[in-house]
């Protein structure tokens, strides 16, 4: 009789054999299928949402705040990311907006053809004291919208998570 020392010794030789022969054993398509990792699902694009405040009536700073938002929209798309951008135009910064003073109506209007997400929202109570002290109705871009207090709008925004922007 062997002693129980010999018969585990063939018995821990004899385990790397069967488990090497079944590893090199053909697999069924069934068994494949279930062991190979399943693609993973889309994540939704990362998006991120900032707003760029014009409160200076002029020009260069319009420019900057219109490179700003091409440059985010620019990077982040490149990232396969979205990005939503909102202006908020009020005091003197709203000229940005006027169809009659606007120093960068073409470039605005061009962006906006660009990236028809973008808002361009004014301050209703800065167009109202404007409107007054100019004694005439003012009249805004047709991508423009209004919002009752710019300022109002930001804080709202950022309440909301939105990063805020001022060039």
């Amino acid at each position: 009789m062997k002693s129980p020392y010999v018969l585990i010794l063939l018995v821990v030789l004899a385990l790397p054999s069967v488990t090497l022969a079944q590893t090199r054993s053909p697999r069924s398509s069934q068994d494949r299928a279930t062991t190979q990792p399943k693609p993973a699902s889309q994540a939704p694009l990362k998006e991120h949402r900032v707003i760029i405040q014009v409160t200076q009536n002029d020009p260069g700073l319009m420019n900057i705040a219109l490179n700003n938002a091409q440059n985010l929209t620019t990077h982040y798309e490149a990232k396969g990311e979205r990005v939503q951008i909102e202006f908020v135009a009020y005091g003197p910064g709203l000229h940005m907006l006027r169809s009659d003073t606007s120093p960068v109506k073409d470039r605005l209007s061009t962006f906006a053809l660009q990236h028809p997400k973008a808002v361009f929202s004014a301050c209703g109570n800065t167009l109202n004291n404007q409107s007054k002290q100019e004694n005439k109705d003012i009249t805004l871009l047709s991508e423009a919208r209004i919002v009752q207090t710019g300022i109002a709008r930001i804080v709202e925004l950022q309440q909301e998570g939105w990063a805020y922007i001022r060039p």
